[in-house]
This record gives C-alpha cells, sequence and structure tokens, in this order.
C-alpha cells in the first residue's frame, strides 16, 4: 500500500518512475497564467497563509460553497485562522480530489510541511506556515519550482507598467515574465454600454486613439497588441461560452459599436459580429508576429446571481455550459483559412464532451512553415485533474499527435498552484509508462525525448519565449 503522495505517487510502474526521475525537476514553463505581475515587481509578502491561498482561489472558494461553508469565510472578511480552518474541514470532504492533492504538495513543496492538514492539523499548520512566510516573498515561493516562463493575462487597456519594470530587473532567478493580450472587454461589455464607454475610453486613452467607431476600436486594438508586444507578448487569448457561426458582417459590427457608443446594448447578431472582428483582428496579428492565438471555450461565468451580488464576478460561480462548440469553431477556422490569417492556433474545451471535437480538429487544419496549425492545448479549468490529464493524453495519442502536445498551464491566480505541473508530468509518465509494460511503446531514448518536449520544449518551441 502506497503511502500518501510519497515518492511513487500516481507512478505505477518502473519505466515510469524512471521516465519522472528524468522530466521532474525540469524548469516550468507556464505559458497562461491569471497571476498578478505587480505583486512579483513588489515581490509581495503575505501576512498568513489564508491571504496566500484563499484570497484569489476560485477553485478552493466553489468546494467550500459545495460543502456548505457560509460566504462569510469563503470570500468575507471574516479572522485569517477561521477561514483556514473552514478550508481545513472542507478539505476533510475532498477524498480522491485534485484539490486535496494540490494542497498537500503546495504544503510540502513549499513549506516541508507533511501533516495531513484536517480541523484538528489547521492550528499547527497554519502557525508553521504563517512562520515560514514571514521570510518568504513572492520570488522566494517561487524558488523550488524553477519556473523559467511566466505569462499572465492582461486587460488591453493595461498600461502593463509592471511588465516594463520586470523587463529590466537584475535578479538573475527571476522567471521570463511576459503578458498575454486578452481583447474580451470589448464585446463582453457590450450589453453593458456605460462599462464598455469606459472601457473604451480607457483603451483610447492608452493608445492616443478617440474609439468612436469599429475602425477607431480596431486601430486602438492593433495598436496595443503592439505595445504588448514590445514587453514581450507572444500569444492572445479568448474566453468565450461558443464562436458565433455567421459570417463576418463588418456592417453589423460597426452598428453594434455605434449603439453601444449610443448607450444602447447591440443585440445578440450585433454582440457576434463583433466578436468575429476581434477575433479576426487578433488572428492577423498573431499571424504577422508569428504568435499563438488561444482559444478557451465552453464556460457560462458568473451563474449565480447571489454570488455575484455577494462576491462579484470571476468568484468561482461558474459551469460548463453545454454549448454546441463545433459549429462555429469549425466556421470561423475555416473562415481564417481562406482568409490566409490562420496563425499557430492552441484550442482548450472546458467541457469534457468536446474532446472528440477538439482532438480531431486539430489535425483537419494544416499550414506550411514547420509548426502545426493548430493544436489540443492543455487540460482546462473543469479538466486539470489526474483523469482529465490522462484520458486527454490518451485520446490525444489516439486520434491526433502525443508529440506536439504543449504540455501544461496552470490558468491559475494562486502562485503555489505550480505543482500542477509536478502532477502533470506524473500522470504523463505514467500514462507513457503503462504503454510500455504494455508493450505498445518501445522504450528507447525517443520515448525520453518525447516526455521532456511534453514537458516544456514544446511550450519554448511554439511561444517562442525570449527575455
Amino acid at each position: 500500500m502506497a503511502d500518501f503522495l510519497d515518492d511513487r505517487f500516481m507512478l505505477s510502474t518502473l519505466t515510469a518512475e524512471s521516465l519522472f526521475s528524468s522530466v521532474g525537476s525540469l524548469p516550468v514553463v507556464d505559458a497562461h497564467s491569471h497571476l498578478d505581475a505587480r505583486e512579483l515587481v513588489d515581490d509581495r509578502r503575505f501576512d498568513t497563509i489564508t491571504e496566500l491561498w484563499l484570497d484569489h482561489d476560485h477553485y478552493k472558494w466553489r468546494a467550500m460553497r459545495a460543502v456548505g461553508v457560509d460566504e462569510e469565510l469563503v470570500t468575507g472578511s471574516s479572522e485569517p485562522f477561521a477561514r483556514f480552518e473552514a478550508w481545513a474541514g472542507a478539505l476533510e470532504q475532498l477524498a480522491l480530489s485534485p484539490l486535496q492533492v494540490w494542497s498537500h504538495l503546495e504544503l510540502r513543496r513549499c513549506f516541508g510541511i507533511d501533516l495531513v492538514l484536517t480541523r484538528s492539523t489547521a492550528r499547527e499548520v497554519f502557525d508553521e506556515a504563517n512562520r515560514q512566510l514571514a521570510g518568504r516573498p513572492v520570488r522566494a515561493l517561487l524558488a523550488p519550482f524553477g519556473v523559467a516562463v511566466l505569462a499572465t493575462t492582461d486587460d488591453p487597456a493595461d498600461p502593463l507598467a509592471s511588465h516594463a519594470a520586470l523587463r529590466g530587473d537584475p535578479d538573475p532567478h527571476l522567471p521570463v515574465v511576459v503578458p498575454t493580450w486578452r481583447p474580451d472587454p470589448a464585446h463582453r461589455l457590450l450589453g453593458q454600454p456605460d462599462a464598455w464607454r469606459r472601457w473604451t475610453e480607457r483603451l483610447g486613452e492608452s493608445e492616443g486613439v478617440v474609439v468612436d467607431s469599429l475602425d477607431s476600436l480596431l486601430a486602438a486594438l492593433r495598436s496595443s497588441w503592439q505595445r504588448f508586444v514590445a514587453l514581450g507578448a507572444r500569444s492572445s487569448d479568448h474566453a468565450l461560452p461558443a464562436l458565433p457561426t455567421p459570417p463576418r458582417d463588418r456592417a453589423a459590427a460597426a452598428e453594434a459599436v455605434r449603439a453601444a457608443l449610443s448607450g444602447v446594448a447591440p443585440g445578440p447578431a450585433g454582440h457576434d459580429a463583433v466578436v468575429v472582428e476581434v477575433l479576426s483582428l487578433a488572428a492577423e496579428l498573431a499571424l504577422e508576429d508569428d504568435a499563438v492565438l488561444q482559444l478557451h471555450l465552453g464556460t457560462r461565468r458568473d451563474v449565480s446571481p447571489r454570488l455575484a451580488s455577494l462576491a462579484g464576478s470571476d468568484a468561482g460561480a461558474d459551469a460548463v455550459g453545454g454549448d454546441p462548440q463545433g459549429p462555429g469553431l469549425l466556421a470561423r477556422l475555416a473562415e481564417l483559412e481562406r482568409a490566409g490569417t490562420l496563425p499557430s492556433t492552441v484550442l482548450y474545451n472546458a467541457d469534457a464532451a468536446d474532446n472528440q471535437l477538439f482532438s480531431t480538429v486539430a489535425g483537419a487544419f494544416g499550414r506550411d512553415g514547420g509548426h502545426p496549425a493548430l493544436r489540443w492545448g492543455p487540460a482546462w479549468w473543469f479538466n486539470d485533474h489526474e483523469r482529465g490529464l490522462r484520458d486527454q493524453l490518451e485520446l490525444l495519442a489516439a486520434q491526433g499527435v502525443l508529440g506536439t502536445f504543449v504540455g501544461m498551464h496552470t490558468d491559475s491566480r494562486s502562485w503555489l498552484s505550480m505543482t500542477r505541473h509536478e502532477l502533470f508530468r506524473r500522470v504523463l509518465c505514467d500514462v507513457l509508462g503503462q504503454g510500455v509494460e504494455r508493450g505498445v511503446v518501445p522504450d528507447d531514448d525517443a520515448l525520453r525525448r518525447l516526455a521532456v518536449a511534453l514537458c516544456g520544449q514544446n511550450a519554448l518551441d511554439l511561444y517562442r519565449f525570449g527575455r
């Protein structure tokens, strides 16, 4: 019987153990996160592990609500130990959950704490973690993971002062930190014209453009992208429930922008037309700069009116939307291909029911130039657990090409979430090791090169991060 999180956890064969010994300590390349670059600039210190663990982690918030914890202890202003103890109590009900593994692995890798966190051990763990946090700001917290590259996700209107400061930072241990351009507010806020106009004013101020039409909106976005690229950006990122199916309609998009400028929310057709214009621009820009287009599809966000009023947006009140993905995805990709503007694209699905769609779409388009046109991206959000990782790797190997997979991203707001790369590596090595043990995969140097490629090198080759 294995011990909890022993050296062999998730590694069921000797081959898997051998492979993991080759990749377990490789540098981490995290090509998609929601971490705040300002905290690296300031080298932020956390007063308590509650602040570090619970102030921004919507994964934990969801689990706490699911076991019946009051919102005051989830996102409210209760004193730090009370919130931490509530999380410890929730963990007692999360057997087989990735949250149980993530949390304990973070305690071990970052603090050397190997106690199982429960209500009865909460005070001891809380005090010891806080003792260590007193001398360990953010950069020291990242150190155990060997992070080489860290990509954040940023609003096009952001001045990126923190990224500019990090570019000139002399710290030799600092990862390469780059922004990612996420222009979703350009269409996401259209249903709230006042909020949309405030955002376009900020965008216009940042780019020296008066946004008073679709053309000027797109010009400001182009200028913003160029500013991001100057600070190392290598991708844009787009998150939508599903991609629109109708063909590109610039006139409808222009009318939708005029409506929003006059204070009227455009209808669904106008909204979708603006989505297509923004996405088409992003594809053109990515192709021009040999960058990457990232599409995150399949979620419905902030579905609980109660939680939206209590905790605001992005507070964990999200769900797999069940929207049909095939028609819009195939229509948009074909339209970009016909226009000659299909860049290197990474696809993410929130709904595991879409796995076969995404795995086969990735092989249905090609282009010359040394990189595949499309790749099925890392297991994302509701899928980034052991079962989701295994299912994706096995299906990708069966229906696509495992060798071009770009590995793991954290998609996280937590500085300790880099443990997810270790979990991915363990699952990858176990899947490959089981293939060797079953006699369907040769145990040779090529297998080890494959494991290394999937644990960071492919992401480096695709995104071409550099300092």
